[in-house]
Formats: structure tokens, C-alpha cells, sequence
């Protein structure tokens, strides 16, 4: 009977129409279909908060946090770096605000307000990475700093979704001052410059504290392509496709009201610096061997601690000096056979600030630095010397047969001091994180009295007789003075080992009471053993005292052109 019932009702059903069956049914469904979507997304969120919940901040790679020390002049002007990576952290109140203002339009002009991603942006990734489209890029600058300095570089779904939690996370517990901080420190720039201090000391020549807007905004225009972009300046198209991109970003500044319409209209596409950097930057290496060793030195560090510490270590040189200086002794050639060595050292008498060093023309070559290493034979360099007695720490140099040309122009210094010897030093003083934490103080002791200093200088001036008989191989050939050519007493001497058209060294020192400048001119040639060399005899034409005479004036002309 049951059966018949049952079989009665589906009949009955069978006979109701699909359409007034849905209808009947329409509520039930969608009471089932809003409760599986409502445990579906609760079943979401429960997962996601408790992944942001379990999603730790992770610390920064270490290549990422790793800092450069960087050399400067006397003046402050770049002369190299030490480290594995070109990079040195600068507080976000160094950065001008306009530069600031300037990567945000550029990377992400909603960064101030957002917080730390891009629902847009998240979309497209992962609907490439679903339909294997193209790598899709916009990330926030949060997510770019993510993914630069905390992630690994791999792209997947997993990764990406790990990189936006961290990115919210982050924008909650940091400030956005800080993460600008760290995403401008990280950030590759091209040219080898890993963030933004690197970036425009690369480019520019400048620190970040005195970039200009224009500056800033073309900096800004580059982290978007930088390996691209890095030959700005001497590639015509690279750099009609930069201008465009900073002339887009200064339009978004002047928009957003970054900065004013006068400053916009004034905005002059930046002069960028030559790359890559041209011969005179492997000669410097000279200079900052020298600079670091001492530096680590006073710090009581290794040299590669020294090298990853972000320090800036300020220095005596002066660069243009040292600029000039190995353009005006391009000019000595070497002859077939034998390879000519030029070291120049410049000090400042009573003070010990050595300010040229210069130790070879090649450091690719040739590493080693004949200034301050090379044993030079001095011949009759310390005949006007005589009997003085010098006290330590020259009282060795007489009686060394090869001394350095640091060493005899400290001597040579101490007598244009009017005896008072100063310890050559490299370093004026070395700064960190903006605090100065070593100062430089000059060592001095008095060696000479007045009356042995008028001795040396006597000496020195002397002008020998044209009927003197021809001299022996080791004596001294003086210069005639030139004091009444200067406004203060100066003060020629050349010198040299070996004799007639055999001379294996030419000395060549001129001084006054502000600088002491010692040039040595000298040849070797290969030994008989492998990886060996012995002395060999200088070029004759033109001959070697001429040239040493020449140059050492030249460089002298160079280095007080300034004086009032």
C-alpha cells in the first residue's frame, strides 16, 4: 500500500514541470548555496588569520644588510670603495623629502595610505600564475622590500601569498617611514649600487643629502629597469628613455603636489657621470690601500672587517692633485726590455698629511706601490744630510742603501718643518652611522735644531760650478734654488745612483714650508730567475734628471697653483 502511495507521489511529481519544481525549491537551494559560501569564506578567513598570525617578520639576508666602507678626499670628493657590495645605509633624514616624494610616484603612489599591498596587483599574479601567463609585476613598495631584502627571489603562488602577509604584517608593526628607510637602503640602482647613498654617489658624484630634485627624480625613473638604465649619460637611447620616465615622474610630482609648478617648470634633465668610470679609477686603488690598512689599523679591526662595516673613512689625499699627477707622468716612457717606475709623494711639513701618493700607473698590473714599498737605491738622495745626526724613527735612512720615497720625503719634510719631524698618516678621521668615532692627531717630535736644518737647505741650494770635474756615479747632481721665484723659500734638489748615461735612480725633492714633494724615477728589468727583476738603467732620451726636473715641476705648479 505504501509502495502504491510512494510510486502515486512521484507519478504526481513526475507530471509538476522542471521550471515550477525550481521554484518551489529556489529558496532551499539558495539557503544551502549562501551557508556553504558563508563556511567557505569563514573557512578563508579563519585560514588567513591564522597565517598572519604564524607568519613571523623575517631578518634581513645578510648580502642585503652587508655594507661598503667608502674612501673620500680632503674635500669629501669619491674615491673608492672597499666591501662586498657597493652599498651604505643612510638614515631616511638624510634623504631629502622631495627624493622620497619622487620614488613613490615612480614605484607606488599610494604607499603612504595603502596598507602594504595591492589587491590589483595580487589579482593579476595570480591569475598569471594560474593561466602561465606573463610575470606580472606593480608590487607595493612594502612588497618590493619584502621581497628584496626578506624572500627569496622565486616566483609561485605559495611565495607570492607568503610575501603579501608579510607585507601586511609589516605595514602594521612598522612605520612607513621605516620601511621607506629600508626599501631605499636595499633597492638595486644599477651600476653596481645597492640603494640609494651608492646610487647617487654612482651616478651623481654626490651624497643623498645633496641630491636635487632632478637628481632624485631620474634615480627614482631607474630603480624601475636599472640594468637598463645604468648607461644613462653615455647611451643616447638609454637616455631619451630615462628622460621620458623622468619627465612622467616629475608630471606626478607636480600633480601630487610633491613639489611646486616653478619647480617643475625649472627642472633641467641631470648630467649623469661617465660610466663605466674611465682609467684613473684602478689608479686610486694605490691610495686606498694605504687608507685602509691604516684605517684598520686605528680601529684595531682586519681589513675585511673594515671592508663590510659601512664606515666612511675620510682621508689626506688630495684627489685632483692625484688626478693630475698621473696625467703629467704619462710622458715617461720605458725603454725595450726594461719597465719604468714613477712614484710622486707629497707631505705636508709639520703635520705628516700626506697629501699625493702616488705608487704606479697601472694597480690592474701592477699591485704593489712603489711609493711606500718600493726600494728605491738612494745613491746621494740624503748627501745634503751629511753628518746630521737624525733621530728615530730616521735614524736608519742614512744607512739604508733602498730607501722608500715616503720615507726620505718625511726626512726631507722635517727640514722644510724647520726640524720638526711629523709621522706620515693617510687618515683624518673615520665616521659611521654620522657619529665620528676616530680623529686624527698629528704625531710629532723635533729632530733637527736650527742650526743642522740651515745645513740640509744649504746643501740642498747649492749650485754647482760648470768648471767642476765631471762627477763620480754616486754623487749628487743639485738644482739651481728657486727660492726668489716664490713668494715663500723653496728649496730644489735632485739626486741619484749611478752615473753618466747609466743611471738606475733619479731623485728629484722641492719643498717649502707648506709641502715637501719627493719624485722618483727609477727601472728594472727581468732577472735571470723566473718572476724575478733586477735594476736596469733609466731611458736616456730625454735624459732621466731632465725628466724627473720636469715633471716634479709641473706636479709642484699643479699642487700650489691655489695659494694666495
Amino acid at each position: 500500500m505504501k509502495h502504491r502511495i510512494r510510486t502515486r507521489a512521484h507519478a504526481h511529481l513526475r507530471r509538476i514541470p522542471l521550471r515550477l519544481r525550481l521554484r518551489r525549491t529556489r529558496g532551499r537551494l539558495l539557503r544551502r548555496l549562501l551557508i556553504a559560501v558563508l563556511l567557505l569564506i569563514a573557512s578563508l578567513c579563519t585560514a588567513a588569520v591564522v597565517a598572519y598570525r604564524l607568519t613571523d617578520i623575517p631578518e634581513p639576508h645578510p648580502e642585503t644588510v652587508t655594507q661598503s666602507t667608502v674612501f673620500v678626499d680632503d674635500k669629501g670628493s669619491y674615491l673608492g670603495r672597499r666591501g662586498p657590495v657597493d652599498r651604505q645605509e643612510v638614515p631616511l633624514s638624510q634623504v631629502p623629502r622631495y627624493v622620497q616624494d619622487a620614488v613613490i610616484a615612480a614605484e607606488n603612489r599610494s604607499f603612504r595610505t595603502d596598507d602594504g599591498v595591492s589587491p590589483r596587483a595580487i589579482t593579476r599574479a595570480v591569475l598569471a600564475s594560474l593561466t602561465g601567463g606573463e610575470r606580472q609585476g606593480g608590487s607595493t613598495i612594502t612588497q618590493q622590500y619584502v621581497k628584496n631584502a626578506l624572500l627569496s627571489p622565486e616566483q609561485s603562488l605559495s611565495r607570492k601569498a607568503h610575501e603579501a602577509l608579510i607585507a601586511i604584517k609589516l605595514d602594521r608593526t612598522r612605520s612607513k617611514d621605516d620601511i621607506l628607510a629600508g626599501y631605499l637602503n636595499t633597492v638595486y640602482f644599477g651600476r653596481g649600487s645597492a640603494g640609494i647613498q651608492a646610487a647617487a654617489r654612482n651616478y651623481f658624484g654626490v651624497d643623498t643629502r645633496n641630491l636635487t630634485v632632478s637628481q632624485g627624480a631620474a634615480l627614482a625613473s631607474i630603480v624601475n629597469i636599472p640594468s637598463y638604465y645604468e648607461k644613462a649619460g653615455s647611451d643616447p637611447k638609454v637616455t631619451a628613455t630615462l628622460k621620458a620616465r623622468w619627465s612622467w615622474v616629475l608630471d606626478a610630482m607636480a600633480t601630487s603636489g610633491a613639489i611646486t609648478p616653478k619647480q617643475r617648470a625649472d627642472a633641467t634633465f641631470p648630467a649623469f657621470r661617465f660610466y663605466p668610470p674611465g682609467t684613473t679609477e684602478g689608479q686610486r686603488q694605490y691610495m686606498i690601500d694605504v687608507a685602509a690598512q691604516e684605517a684598520a689599523d686605528r680601529l684595531g679591526i682586519t681589513e675585511d672587517q673594515l671592508a663590510r662595516g659601512g664606515y666612511t673613512v675620510h682621508t689626506t689625499f688630495d684627489l685632483a692633485l692625484q688626478d693630475a699627477t698621473t696625467e703629467a707622468v704619462k710622458n715617461l716612457k720605458s725603454t725595450k726590455g726594461t719597465t719604468l717606475h714613477t712614484a710622486v709623494v707629497a707631505i705636508k711639513p709639520g703635520d705628516g698629511a700626506v697629501r699625493l701618493l702616488y705608487g704606479g700607473s697601472d694597480y690592474a698590473r701592477q699591485p704593489f706601490n712603489d711609493a711606500v714599498g718600493g726600494a728605491v737605491e738612494a745613491g746621494t738622495a740624503l748627501d745634503p744630510f751629511g753628518k746630521v745626526l737624525l733621530g728615530s724613527p730616521l735614524t736608519d735612512l742614512q744607512k739604508t742603501p733602498a730607501p722608500t720615497p715616503l720615507k726620505l720625503a718625511s726626512a726631507y719634510a722635517t727640514v722644510a718643518a724647520n726640524g720638526l719631524y711629523a709621522t706620515p698618516y693617510t687618515i683624518t678621521k673615520i665616521t659611521r652611522d654620522g657619529r665620528q668615532i676616530y680623529t686624527a692627531h698629528p704625531d710629532t717630535r723635533h729632530m733637527l735644531d736650527e742650526r743642522d736644518v740651515f745645513m740640509v737647505n744649504a746643501q740642498m741650494s747649492q749650485t754647482p760650478k760648470t768648471s767642476e770635474p765631471s762627477k763620480t756615479p754616486e754623487e749628487a747632481i743639485p738644482s739651481t734654488p728657486t727660492a726668489q721665484k716664490t713668494p715663500t723659500p723653496q728649496t730644489s734638489f735632485t739626486a741619484g745612483a749611478g752615473g753618466g748615461i747609466t743611471r738606475r735612480t733619479i731623485w728629484s725633492t722641492t719643498q717649502d714650508p707648506q709641502l715637501t714633494l719627493t719624485i722618483a724615477l727609477f727601472a728594472d728589468r727581468p732577472g735571470k730567475k723566473k718572476n724575478t727583476t733586477v735594476p736596469a738603467q733609466l731611458p736616456n732620451n730625454p735624459p732621466p734628471t731632465e725628466s724627473a726636473e720636469e715633471t716634479a715641476a709641473q706636479i709642484w705648479q699643479l699642487a700650489t697653483a691655489g695659494r694666495g
